[in-house]
């Protein structure tokens, strides 16, 4: 059903069970906010976990992503998505998390409990690291770590699956390059990864003019919709509206300067 910004959901998302998610995604930044639409649009219930503050807000204008010709500013970018992600049927929580662990010792398919500094522990089937640079909370699981200078890289393939089934990685903490477009497209690919994991009906997310499939003998396929002529001006009239919004007025946030250099200037 379309939200008031013209995205769809396209498959009903299933209800918590015991309050055992589909997904959660530890990391509120480019790569674990697209891994939320996508995996929130295919139906799954998606949880966010936000330690508060993605490193791209430390940028100062964000540029070289294909459809700002002159930039935007990074923060109000965060906003968007996050909106987007919200609007797909994303939930969000605020918190630290601190361990993940097999619900069931050894029996990764029974899901995962996400520990964290805030509250009570949180349950879900598949969990999606997107948290760079932090990646402690999956000591407890061995998904095979690389220590790179000070930090640590997951090891995952090339769908971002790590050893431990149902565990992810997307993003810079992925070996990913440092950069948001990038994070943004792994993210939405990894999260494809889980959808099929997850075993849920889904081909691609596709919006098509009316007739695509059907004119063709084809029922519409799980994640895809045909939209007439007039649907689709409505939703490009609702996009456009949607985007002066977002644009009409200058944010006066500044971008977070580096720890080593804000600690310098106390």
């Amino acid at each position: 059903m379309p939200s008031k910004n013209g995205l769809a959901t396209f498959v009903t998302q299933r209800h918590k069970v015991d309050g055992m998610r589909d997904v959660c995604i530890v990391g509120g930044g480019v790569a674990g906010l697209a891994a939320g639409i996508f995996t929130a649009r295919a139906g799954l219930d998606t949880l966010v976990v936000d330690g508060g503050e993605s490193i791209l807000e430390r940028n100062a204008s964000l540029e070289n992503y294909p459809g700002f010709p002159d930039g935007v500013d990074a923060r109000r970018y965060l906003r968007m998505v996050r909106e987007q992600a919200t609007e797909a049927g994303c939930a969000f929580e605020r918190g630290s998390v601190t361990a993940v662990e097999p619900v069931v010792p050894g029996e990764y398919e029974a899901g995962f409990e996400i520990a964290t500094v805030e509250g009570a522990p949180l349950e879900a089937r598949r969990v999606i690291a997107a948290s760079w640079p932090d990646s402690e909370y999956l000591r407890p699981l061995d998904v095979g770590r690389k220590q790179r200078g000070s930090k640590y890289i997951i090891d995952v393939d090339t769908a971002g699956r790590t050893a431990v089934d149902g565990v992810y990685a997307a993003g810079r903490i992925a070996g990913e390059p440092h950069q948001a477009v990038v994070a943004a497209g792994h993210g939405a690919k990894v999260s494809l990864a889980a959808i099929a994991d997850s075993e849920v009906p889904f081909y691609h997310d596709w919006v098509t003019p009316s007739g695509y499939f059907t004119g063709r003998e084809r029922e519409v396929p799980p994640g895809c919709e045909e939209i007439g002529d007039d649907e689709r001006r409505e939703r490009d009239q609702r996009a456009r509206e949607t985007m002066q919004e977002w644009m009409a007025e200058p944010l006066d946030e500044t971008p977070t300067m580096h720890p080593r250099v804000a600690d310098a200037d106390r």
